[in-house]
């Protein structure tokens, strides 16, 4: 599941090296580990929340909660993951930019106010949007800013950049989460969890997600279309194979939670091959003579 953590950071990589700027390797491998830190803290604190509503005692066997069967382990484990992953991206922030630290703290309410007391917007069905925004235009920024020349630092915050190139991936990191409630339909709608998948219904909410897949890779591929980005980004369509898959077995079997269980981990398996080979496509792009001068 870490690979959505991750992506950010090594689209940000592939994208210096194609526009011509160095990369840090400290800073990315810094940002690799503190990326994974906050994810095991949301990912953590999540098992939390929804142990306290009940809404994963049958649905979510794998739960950590249920597997420790210790809720205050499992909360200090993730308050020190949180703190570790904060102290590193604080690190990572005095290196590059001040807004490195404040994009990371947005994306952190973000995920908080997903599941957190008293807002818990994932019962809300908003967890979706939620989720792209914070794996898309903010991780994607703070990536840019933390792994680019430490003279471009007081340049500002790469916006425009960062939503051209984060929009697709963060659409396929959204994916993960959307396919993660077809399993569970009755027992979150049971616990007052309105997922989109509960307020659709299976039914369509299967049939949603070739057009999110569709969406993804358009929102990759119209620059290659325009010319403005090199051929080479076209590997992003190294997870059409698995995406695939995940709308066939959605589309046969989306009433039938035994069947689908493990759909999340084939949007995952998408999102994981689409974010490499986009990264990888820019990061190659420079060995076919295909490199753009840096533009800032």
């Amino acid at each position: 599941m870490y690979s959505v953590a991750v992506m950010p950071v090594l689209l940000a990589a592939g994208w210096l090296v194609w526009v011509g700027q160095p990369v840090r390797l400290l800073q990315m491998l810094g940002f690799l580990l503190a990326a994974v830190l906050l994810l095991a803290w949301e990912n953590l604190s999540n098992d939390l929340f929804d142990a306290e509503t009940g809404v994963d005692s049958i649905a979510k066997p794998h739960s950590v909660v249920a597997l420790l069967g210790q809720r205050r382990s499992v909360g200090g484990l993730s308050l020190l993951a949180l703190l570790l992953g904060l102290s590193l991206m604080l690190l990572l922030a005095l290196r590059s930019s001040p807004a490195v630290l404040a994009l990371v703290l947005l994306c952190c309410g973000l995920g908080y106010l997903y599941q957190g007391p008293p807002w818990r917007l994932g019962y809300r069905g908003l967890g979706e949007p939620l989720c792209w925004l914070a794996f898309g235009p903010l991780a994607t920024a703070a990536a840019l800013l933390a792994l680019g020349p430490a003279a471009t630092a007081g340049t500002g915050i790469p916006w425009s950049t960062a939503l051209l190139l984060g929009a697709g991936p963060a659409l396929a990191t959204t994916l993960v989460l959307f396919c993660s409630h077809f399993h569970q339909v009755e027992e979150d709608a049971a616990h007052g969890k309105r997922s989109p998948v509960v307020q659709l219904g299976t039914e369509r909410a299967a049939a949603l997600v070739p057009w999110i897949v569709a969406l993804t890779l358009a929102l990759e591929w119209t620059p290659v279309l325009q010319g403005d980005w090199p051929f080479t980004v076209l590997l992003s369509g190294l997870g059409l194979p698995a995406a695939a898959a995940l709308i066939r077995l959605l589309r046969f079997h989306h009433d039938q939670p035994g069947r689908i269980s493990g759909s999340k981990f084939l949007a995952l398996r998408f999102q994981t091959l689409n974010g490499l080979g986009l990264s990888l496509g820019f990061a190659l792009a420079p060995l076919l003579g295909l490199a753009q001068a840096s533009r800032g």
